[in-house]
């Protein structure tokens, strides 16, 4: 397994001046990669700060017919709960992306029998472009500090004991997002400085991928 620990070239944030400037430029990147002339596998986020992206990216006028949908972790809750990340793209983008092929992750199946189902779609080939935030614990997916999950060898892992609720969740793993062709790492707000901080000092599990690009606000940077 490719050590933990990430390389020491460390690419520079691109900083903006507000959340909505950098939902914006997150939406380009993800435009300019369906408008390639070859099929994209992207991978999509949870959280507040990917949310606003998926808004504009549903306002723009693109082709998602080459393009497969994934999620880089899941709360093991019933697929319609608000907190889970496929509801939350799902009231905003995935209405649009027809006709995009979309993988949820069965979470509701439990950690292991979900991670067990993703396994072979994610193994399949690389991602191309992957959409990441970071927690105010520097966690990443449902990559969190200190736990177990950070080992995983495969490409999915279930989560047990995450450091927010719910405890159970399912990721991908250290060795998807590495083997990814493109992560973008995603962080807004005064409350990410310390994370980010400890981020780029590979402190925690959102510094541990060597060739993620960050966009961040200046209030984060």
């Amino acid at each position: 397994m490719k050590s933990m620990l990430p390389s020491s070239d460390v690419r520079p944030p691109a900083v903006f001046p507000d959340a909505e400037r950098l939902a914006a430029a997150a939406a380009a990147i993800v435009a300019d990669a369906l408008r390639e002339s070859r099929p994209v596998r992207l991978v999509l986020a949870g959280g507040t700060t990917p949310k606003r992206c998926y808004a504009l990216l549903a306002e723009m006028d693109l082709s998602w017919a080459r393009t497969t949908v994934l999620f880089g972790d899941e709360r093991c809750l019933p697929p319609l709960d608000p907190e889970t990340n496929f509801q939350i793209a799902s009231e905003t983008l995935l209405p649009r992306v027809c006709p995009a092929t979309v993988h949820r992750i069965p979470g509701e199946l439990g950690p292991d029998a979900a991670a067990a189902a993703y396994e072979p779609l994610v193994g399949a080939a690389p991602c191309d472009l992957v959409l990441l935030g970071i927690g105010t614990d520097g966690h990443t997916a449902s990559l969190f500090p200190g736990n177990a999950a950070l080992g995983a060898t495969g490409y999915v892992v279930g989560v047990r004991n995450a450091a927010k609720p719910p405890p159970e969740r399912v990721s991908f793993t250290f060795r998807a997002l590495r083997e990814a062709r493109r992560v973008v790492i995603l962080a807004t707000g005064a409350d990410k400085k310390d994370a980010v901080r400890r981020a780029f000092a590979h402190e925690v599990p959102a510094g541990m991928i060597d060739h993620a690009e960050w966009l961040v606000t200046a209030d984060a940077a």
